[in-house]
C-alpha cells in the first residue's frame, strides 16, 4: 500500500486514492472563490455578539471555556477530526485543519487550493538543501514568506491557517525516502531549523502578543519515525526499538526545541510504534513529555489515519472504541482522518471515555484557532486582512527562493581551475543528463504549484550558448545515449552532467535499496569524462546521498555539485554557482556512505551507536566508525578560509557542593546535569578569527564541533554551534561562540540521564582544534 501523502487512505480505496491524489497536485480551482472562513462575524449574524467566545475583551481561556460549555457531545466530536463540521446554531463554519507548507504553500492536503486568482505560490528548495545553508536567519526568513503567502491565500478562501510543517525527524538512514523533507542527520541543526522555521511561520510581524499566531505550525512526526517502506517493512507495522539514550540525545531533541524554543502550536504523532506502543496511543510521550515536560501550548494531531492504523493494522486494541479512548486519553487532540468521528461517541457510551476527556481535546484545538483570530470576526478587519493575491509570488519572494538554493548548493569536489567557469571563455556548453531540463523534479515532494520554473538548462543558457542532450529517457537510465553524449562533450568547451534521481526513486512510502546512481548513469558519466574536450562538471540532484566514489576519484570529472531538490529557481541558482556569480557555501547536512554500508546496517536497526562485536558501524557522523564518501559538514568554496581560535580557556571548573559525591571519588567521570547545577550557568566563550585568503568574496558556514571524553558511549564528535558569515576577498573577522556547559557539552548516559563528562574535550573549527579540560 503506497501513498504519496501524509494520509493513509482506507485500504479498499487505496489505489484509487493514490491516483486521485497524484492528479490533485496539479489541479487548480477555476473561477471565483469564497472569502475566508471565520466565526463571530456580527455583520453576518447579529446574535454572535451575545456569545462569550466571540467577546475579544475576555481572556482566551474564558472564551474557549464559554464555547466548550455550549456544545453538545456530537458537536464536540465534530471538532476532533481534521474536517471539522460546522455548528450553524452558533455561527461556526466548518474548518479544514489539514494544510501543508513544507517548503512553500502546498496543495497537498484538502485545506489549500490554487485557482485562477492565485495560480501558484513561491516554491523554495526542498528542506534538506535549505538546511545545507546552515543559516538560521534564512530558515526564519523562508517561514515568514510562506506564512505571508498562506495568509494572503486564506483571505481569498484558498487556504487554512493550520499548516502541518515542518518535518524534523532525524535523517537516520541514507535510504529513507523522506529524508529530503528533513534538515538532515544532526540533532542541533534539525533543532535550529525547526525552531527557526516555526518562528518564521508563527510570529506576528510586531510580536506584540507572543501568543498570537500568524499561522500555526506543526512539528512532525513524533517520534523515531524514519522508515517508510523498506524490503517489505512499512511504517504502519514497524515497531521502532529505541534505547532511552538514543531517544533523548538523537530522536527527541528537534521536537523538544520546536516546543520550547519555537513555541510551536502543534506536534504530530507518527504511524509507527516505539518500543511496542503506537506513538499516538502513548500517554507517556503525548501527555507526559510533549504537554507535561515540554509544556506544549497547542494541540497534538495524529498522522492521517494513524488511530485507525494502530487498531486495524497493529491490532493494538480489540475494538475501535478502545482505540478511540486510548488515543484521547493518551493526549491526542485532533485526528487526521475520520476514525475518532466514527467511534468516540460509542467509547463514551461504553464508559471508556468521559465527556470531559473530549473537552480537554477540543479546548486545545479551539485555543489554537483563537490564537489565529478565527473567532475574531471578519478577517479583513484583522491583522493581515489586507493581504491578497498581490502578496503571493512577489519578485522579492522569488528572489529569496533563488538565494536559498544558492546558499544550500554544496561544492563537493573542485579540481583547481575548473569552477567557476568563465562565461566569456565558453563558446559552447554541453548540458547532458536526465535532470538537466526538469521542472517538477526540482521541487521535491509536499510541493505546491510554483510561481514559475527555471530549469538547469534554462539557467545555464541564460549565460552561454548550450547544446542539450537528455542522455537517458528518465532517471532510471536503462539505456543511456552514450555515443551521442560523447560526441557532444568532445566538441564543447565544458560539459555539465545533471544526474541524480527524483520522486520515482525516493519518496513517502518508498525507501531506497541502493546508494549507487541508477541504471547506466555511472556509465554515461565515465564515458563522457573520457572524451570531453573541456572540464566535466557533475551535478547531482537528489534528496539523499550516493556512493559516487567512481566520480570522486576520477581526475576527468573536474567538479561535483550536490544541489538537492533546489526549488522553482533551482536552474538559475545552479548557473549562479557554476559561473561564479555566487560563491558556494553549502555544507552537507548528512553523511554520504559507501554502498557497502547497506550490507552492514539493516534499516530496521534503530541503534545509533556502533556495536563492533556484531560488525555494526553505527549511524551518522556522531557515531559512525566506517569510511565515508563525503562527511557531514563537507563543502568547498571558491575562496580559501582559515580558522584560528584566538581566545578560549584551557580549563573550566564546575562548581559542586562540598558534600557532592564526586568530591570524594577518585574515579568520578561525570556529574549529573541537574537543574540545581545548571542554574549556576557555567559558560565560557570561544573567540575565533576567520580569514578569507582568496580574492573571491563569499559566505562561509563556521561549524563548531566537540569531541567529549569517552564515557557513556558519548558521540565521537558532535556539532555544538554554527554561524553563517560573509567576508570580502582578503579580509577577516572575529567571531564568538558562547558555550553553555550544561546545554552544549552534556551527554546522555545509558539510562537517558543528562551527564557532564569530566576530562578532556577537543573543539574543532575547520582544521583547527583546541583542547580544554573540564573538572570539578
Amino acid at each position: 500500500m503506497i501513498s504519496v501523502f501524509e494520509n493513509r487512505a482506507p485500504k479498499v480505496f487505496f489505489i484509487l486514492g493514490f491516483l486521485i491524489c497524484f492528479s490533485l497536485i496539479s489541479v487548480r480551482v477555476v473561477g471565483q472563490v469564497s472569502p475566508a472562513v471565520s466565526a463571530c462575524d456580527a455583520t453576518k449574524d447579529r446574535k454572535v455578539v451575545h456569545y462569550g467566545f466571540c467577546n475579544a475583551s475576555l481572556g482566551r481561556d474564558a472564551r474557549v471555556a464559554d464555547l466548550v460549555r455550549r456544545l453538545t457531545l456530537q458537536e464536540k466530536i465534530l471538532n476532533i477530526v481534521n474536517g471539522a463540521g460546522n455548528i450553524s446554531r452558533l455561527g461556526i463554519p466548518k474548518y479544514e485543519w489539514w494544510s501543508e507548507a513544507l517548503h512553500g504553500v502546498s496543495n497537498v492536503g484538502p485545506g489549500t487550493n490554487f485557482s485562477s486568482l492565485v495560480p501558484g505560490a513561491t516554491s523554495f528548495p526542498q528542506v534538506i538543501l535549505t538546511a545545507a545553508s546552515f543559516n538560521t536567519s534564512l530558515f526564519e526568513a523562508i517561514g515568514k514568506v510562506v506564512s505571508t503567502e498562506a495568509r494572503a491565500m486564506y483571505n481569498v478562501g484558498l487556504a487554512g491557517l493550520t499548516f502541518w510543517s515542518p518535518n524534523v525527524n532525524i535523517f537516520r538512514d541514507p535510504r529513507w525516502g523522506r529524508g529530503q523533507e528533513t534538515p538532515g542527520e544532526d540533532p542541533l541543526l534539525s533543532s535550529k531549523y525547526g525552531s527557526s522555521y516555526v518562528k518564521g511561520l508563527q510570529q506576528t510581524d510586531d510580536n506584540a502578543d507572543p501568543s498570537r499566531l500568524k499561522v500555526a505550525a506543526c512539528c512532525k512526526h513524533y517520534t523515531a519515525y524514519d522508515l517508510d517502506n523498506w524490503k517489505g517493512v512499512d511504517r504502519y507495522h514497524f515497531n521502532a526499538v529505541v534505547t532511552q539514550q538514543d531517544m533523548d540525545d538523537t530522536f527527541d531533541p528537534p521536537f523538544k526545541s520546536c516546543v520550547i524554543d519555537g513555541n510551536v502550536a502543534s506536534v504530530m504523532c507518527s504511524y509507527n510504534q516505539v518500543n511496542g506502543k503506537p506513538t499516538c496511543a502513548d500517554p507517556h510521550r503525548l501527555a507526559g513529555v510533549i504537554r507535561g515536560q515540554w509544556k506544549l501550548n497547542g494541540y497534538i494531531v495524529s498522522d492521517c489515519d494513524s488511530v485507525e492504523v494502530f487498531f486495524d493494522d497493529q491490532h493494538y486494541t480489540k475494538t475501535p472504541e478502545q482505540a478511540a479512548a486510548k488515543a484521547i486519553l493518551a493526549g491526542l487532540d485532533l485526528n487526521c482522518g475520520s476514525f475518532l468521528g466514527q467511534h468516540t461517541a460509542a467509547a463514551v457510551k461504553k464508559g471508556l471515555l468521559k465527556e470531559s476527556d473530549i473537552d480537554n481535546a477540543i479546548t486545545n484545538n479551539f485555543a489554537t484557532l483563537m490564537r489565529l483570530g478565527f473567532f475574531d470576526g471578519d478577517p479583513r478587519k484583522q491583522p493581515y486582512g489586507k493581504l491578497g493575491p498581490k502578496d503571493v509570488c512577489t519578485a522579492e519572494n522569488q528572489e529569496l527562493a533563488r538565494d536559498a538554493a544558492r546558499q544550500g548548493i554544496v561544492l563537493l569536489k573542485n579540481t583547481a581551475g575548473s569552477l567557476p567557469l568563465s562565461p566569456a571563455a565558453i563558446k559552447t556548453l554541453a548540458v547532458i543528463g536526465p535532470n538537466a531540463n526538469v521542472t517538477k523534479t526540482m521541487i521535491g515532494n509536499y510541493e505546491g504549484i510554483p510561481c514559475k520554473y527555471t530549469t538547469p538548462l534554462q539557467g545555464l543558457t541564460a549565460s552561454v550558448a548550450t547544446k542539450y542532450l537528455p542522455g537517458c529517457s528518465n532517471v532510471t537510465c536503462g539505456n543511456a545515449q552514450v555515443k551521442e553524449a560523447k560526441k557532444l562533450a568532445a566538441t564543447a568547451d565544458a560539459t555539465v552532467l545533471v544526474m541524480g534521481i527524483d520522486q520515482s526513486l525516493e519518496r513517502e512510502s518508498f525507501d531506497r535499496v541502493d546508494l549507487r546512481l541508477p541504471g547506466q548513469q555511472p556509465l554515461l558519466i565515465k564515458e563522457v569524462a573520457k572524451v570531453a574536450k573541456g572540464p566535466v562538471i557533475l551535478v547531482i540532484m537528489s534528496g539523499g546521498g550516493f556512493d559516487i566514489s567512481f566520480a570522486k576519484h576520477n581526475d576527468k570529472v573536474a567538479s561535483i555539485l550536490w544541489v538537492g531538490y533546489p526549488g522553482e529557481a533551482g536552474g538559475a541558482a545552479i548557473a549562479d554557482v557554476i559561473f561564479g556569480y555566487y560563491n558556494p557555501s553549502g555544507r552537507l547536512p548528512m553523511t554520504w556512505y559507501p554502498q557497502s554500508y547497506l550490507d552492514k546496517v539493516p534499516m530496521t536497526n534503530m541503534n545509533m551507536r556502533p556495536d563492533p562485536p556484531k560488525g555494526y558501524p553505527g549511524r551518522t557522523y556522531r557515531f559512525y566508525t566506517g569510511e565515508t564518501i563525503y562527511s557531514f559538514g563537507h563543502g568547498l568554496s571558491y575562496s580559501k578560509f582559515s580558522h584560528k581560535i584566538v581566545k578560549a580557556p584551557q580549563t573550566v571548573s564546575i562548581p559542586l557542593d562540598d558534600d557532592h559525591v564526586c568530591r570524594h571519588l577518585l574515579d568520578c567521570n561525570s556529574v549529573e546535569a541537574v537543574e540545581q547545577l545548571c542554574k549556576k550557568s557555567v559558560t565560557f566563550d570561544i573567540h575565533l578569527r576567520v580569514q578569507n585568503k582568496a580574492r573571491h568574496g563569499g559566505s562561509h558556514s563556521v561549524l563548531l564541533f566537540v569531541t567529549p571524553p569517552s564515557v557513556h558511549n558519548s558521540p565521537r564528535k558532535h556539532l555544538i554551534g554554527f554561524e553563517k558569515i560573509s567576508l570580502k576577498g582578503k579580509s577577516g573577522t572575529l567571531m564568538r561562540f558562547k558555550v553553555d556547559v550544561c546545554k552544549d557539552l552534556s551527554v546522555v548516559d545509558e539510562l537517558g540521564r543528562r551527564k557532564i563528562a569530566l576530562g578532556q574535550y577537543v573543539f574543532y573549527v575547520g582544521n583547527f582544534k583546541h583542547t580544554l579540560s573540564l573538572r570539578i
